[in-house]
């Protein structure tokens, strides 16, 4: 299964991720993403925009730091065994 994703940028430039997990929260669904030439390890919380084509979907950032803290804690626990996670 190929779990990369590409997104283009603002400014055009294709961007490649790999697609860690989906996550509901409050009513929302939100993709847990690992940017593919990064090595930082830091994952990006894009929230799931439903536009008029059936076959397509729309990300956007989340600026709310609650709701980041909140996905990013949900995927936490559920990867806990297989990740490293290092604490703030």
């Amino acid at each position: 299964m190929d779990n990369t994703i590409k997104l283009t940028d603002s400014n055009g430039h294709d961007v490649y991720f790999e697609f860690l997990d989906l996550i509901e929260f409050d009513n929302e669904e939100y993709v847990i993403l690992l940017p593919i030439d990064d090595t930082d390890g830091e994952v990006v919380i894009l929230k799931i925009e439903s536009i008029d084509d059936p076959d397509m979907e729309s990300y956007c950032s989340v600026e709310d730091e609650y709701i980041l803290n909140q996905v990013f804690g949900i995927f936490k626990e559920k990867f806990k065994d297989e990740f490293a996670f290092l604490e703030d």
